[in-house]
């Protein structure tokens, strides 16, 4: 490649904050953070691969800066870092290799030979670095122009109100047969009115996005000739990702499109972020941006300079690092503000509370300054609470201001319906999980129930499959975890038995209504409520292929499922009692009965030999709606109808006997899973104390009157 010097004059000092590359007087201002480089070289390369180096004049606060005339927003750029190269320390600057503007707000390219990105000649742990320039073997840098198209009103759907689905961007629209071929699997396919309408038609008020921030495959799939289509595996914090745009350069602009089309939709965007690792791996990785600047300042390594792993990805971000802490508020912002995201979903958040890598703090620098923000403190904010160690699993553990996947409830509630467990703890996870949120000036609405999520079985597999099933992963069957808590009801896999296939699908059912008639943010998956498999696969993260993707041509039980979620979604969006913003605490209402009453199958209330019973599989909870605690948007208290929800995992049917007329003279039918849409088989109305007979493994919600 050809190289071409650029003298020193042309250069002006610039500002070293905003970090990154911004247009301004006639030129780019650059700035990048490195306290431990010599110089510093920005790089412009061209369409044919010409590189012209300028060096950096200046170094403020650490950060390397100019502002270079002449260049203009499309520029492909990159950075050289003249500095120690001591891997005992921890430093692995190398100017043989070209860099990632950690603040780019576009990437172009990707990682073509691994090899060439190496920064070490031989050795990880050594003292000789690669003398092989990564020039054409990397992604550059871009420069961007600011605004775009508008991203619209941001929705603010109260928490209390929010039902999320979890989507992939490519796996949404990828076989959608009313979206342009050109614009599946794209931003501007999850834009498409076909797919708006059926979020709109399905409930959804919030879409959460597997990873959209630029990623790179890592190298142990690069080695293995596979592909990361989850996207764990960031490489730059600002960037949307390209390979969802359907022009190349424009992920910008469409991503904002998209989420102007959302929002006109009143759905937010919410964007699954990567904030404890990256794509560079452990010390054997590609050295493509963090790690050439100034490692020790991005990542976490031990007292003797090792890199230290509690992410199980090769490396972890330093959340202690005044660098990282800048990073990651300076990006969030940039999502919130420039891109119109509402709300961040943290993987690993555990992570970003282990300064040093050691114990956990919800009170530490990083997880703190998000919160404190004027702009981040105002979008939702949802931490996966654990991470690769026994140490870093935190459910219950963040501060007040944190939303949570609440794994707890996902394992209890699928370990009720097969029948393995009692009703005690099923009872804390139907009424917010107070155990786990009541302590921490926290809501029931903070915890985020979920019965399945991307990484596991989805809805259909959960009963369908006793066991993993990851041979196409490459793996031999040993990724994904063992700890499926699922039941193949007599068959793994499909199966033409109709007994079977029934029971599962009422099973299903069962799993969803119960997220949805749970106090707290519900969560599911996208393609739940179209009977998606991925065929017992667990851990699909490298296969983009159908297996990954929506189907969404029409069969008898997608059909039949779609109108089942549909229904539960409506129902618990109409009822303020069945998603209230306070917890129960056996206040007493205006009816005179408490908020919640507990019930037994003989229709009196649980004792504590019923709760100690773990051969128990019943459980009926009376929510009292005269007290809801729910509000309007403008602060007015809301009143409903009470409910009894009654539960029923036995295999064999139960006799039920209503409560007695001081919960009400009549109750009516209002969802039944034993139907395919949910639909009662009858919507007269019962008597207090009459019987009721249950199918073995199902769940019947009754309406009372509302009080007068």
């Amino acid at each position: 490649m050809a190289t071409h010097p650029t003298p020193d004059a042309q250069v002006l000092a610039g500002r070293p904050f905003p970090l990154g590359a911004h247009p301004e007087a006639g030129g780019v201002r650059f700035a990048v953070a490195s306290s431990v480089a010599d110089r510093v070289e920005v790089c412009l390369v061209d369409d044919d691969g010409a590189e012209r180096r300028i060096e950096l004049p200046e170094r403020t606060f650490g950060v390397w800066h100019g502002l270079v005339p002449g260049v203009t927003p499309g520029q492909k750029y990159g950075y050289r870092v003249h500095g120690p190269y001591d891997p005992k320390s921890g430093l692995r600057c190398n100017p043989h290799k070209l860099l990632v503007d950690p603040y780019a707000r576009r990437i172009s390219g990707t990682l073509t030979n691994l090899q060439a990105a190496l920064g070490y000649a031989d050795d990880p742990e050594g003292d000789e670095p690669s003398a092989v320039d990564s020039l054409g073997s990397v992604p550059l840098s871009v420069v961007t122009s600011p605004g775009g198209p508008d991203t619209g009103t941001k929705p603010e759907i109260p928490f209390e109100e929010t039902v999320v689905y979890e989507l992939h961007v490519k796996g949404l629209t990828a076989q959608h047969p009313d979206v342009p071929e050109a614009l599946r699997g794209t931003y501007l396919g999850v834009a498409h009115p076909a797919v708006i309408d059926h979020l709109v038609r399905l409930g959804v008020t919030s879409v959460e996005l597997l990873p959209v921030q630029a990623f790179c495959d890592e190298p142990s799939l690069i080695r293995a000739g596979r592909q990361n289509y989850w996207g764990y595996s960031p490489l730059g914090y600002f960037a949307p990702h390209a390979g969802y745009a359907s022009e190349p350069g424009r992920e910008v602009e469409e991503f904002r499109t998209m989420v102007a089309a959302l929002h006109a939709a009143d759905i937010e965007v919410i964007v699954d972020v990567v904030y404890n690792h990256t794509c560079e791996g452990g010390p054997d990785g590609p050295t493509l941006s963090f790690r050439g600047y100034e490692a020790t300042a991005y990542y976490l390594h031990d007292g003797d300079g090792h890199m230290a792993d509690i992410t199980g990805c090769g490396n972890t971000l330093e959340a202690s690092s005044p660098t990282v802490i800048r990073l990651v508020t300076d990006s969030l912002r940039y999502w919130t503000t420039e891109l119109g995201v509402d709300g961040f979903r943290f993987d690993l958040a555990s992570t970003m509370g282990r300064p040093h890598g050691g114990h956990f703090d919800p009170a530490s620098a990083l997880l703190t300054a998000i919160t404190t923000d004027p702009v981040l403190s105002r979008c939702k904010l949802i931490a996966e609470p654990w991470d690769a160690t026994g140490e870093g699993y935190k459910v219950g553990s963040f501060g007040a201001q944190w939303a949570e996947w609440n794994g707890v409830y996902r394992d209890t509630v699928r370990d009720f319906w097969r029948g393995a467990t009692g009703v005690a703890d099923l009872a804390f996870r139907l009424s917010g999980s107070s155990d786990l949120y009541d302590h921490s000036l926290r809501r029931p609405w903070q915890s985020i129930n979920f019965v399945d999520a991307h990484d596991g079985f989805t809805l259909r597999d959960l009963v369908s499959y006793d066991h993993k099933h990851n041979e196409a992963n490459g793996e031999d069957n040993r990724d994904g975890t063992n700890d499926n808590r699922s039941w193949n009801h007599g068959v793994e896999g499909d199966t033409d038995d109709p007994q079977i296939v029934q029971l599962r699908r009422r099973q299903a059912r069962n799993l969803f209504a119960t997220l949805m008639l749970s106090t707290g943010t519900p969560m599911f998956v996208a393609g739940d409520e179209r009977w998606r498999t991925q065929h017992g696969n667990n851990n699909a993260y490298c296969l983009d292929d159908p297996t990954s993707w929506i189907d969404w041509t029409p069969t008898e039980a997608s059909e039949e499922m779609l109108a089942f979620a549909r229904r539960v979604i409506f129902l618990r969006a109409q009822s303020p009692a069945l998603r209230q913003p306070e917890f129960f605490d056996g206040r007493t209402t205006p009816t005179g009965r408490p908020d919640l009453i507990w019930l037994r199958p003989d229709g009196e209330e649980m004792d504590e030999a019923a709760w100690a019973d773990e051969r128990c599989r019943t459980l009926g909870m009376w929510i009292d709606g005269s007290n809801s605690q729910s509000r309007t948007r403008e602060g007015e208290v809301l009143t409903d109808h009470s409910w009894l929800l009654l539960m029923h995992a036995g295999a064999e049917p139960i006799d039920v006997i209503l409560p007695g007329a001081e919960f009400g003279t009549s109750f009516e039918p209002t969802l039944d899973t034993t139907t395919a849409d949910g639909a009662p088989i009858s919507d007269e109305p019962l008597a207090a104390r009459a019987t009721v007979t249950m199918q073995g493994r199902s769940l019947l919600l009754l309406k009372a009157p509302r009080a007068q």
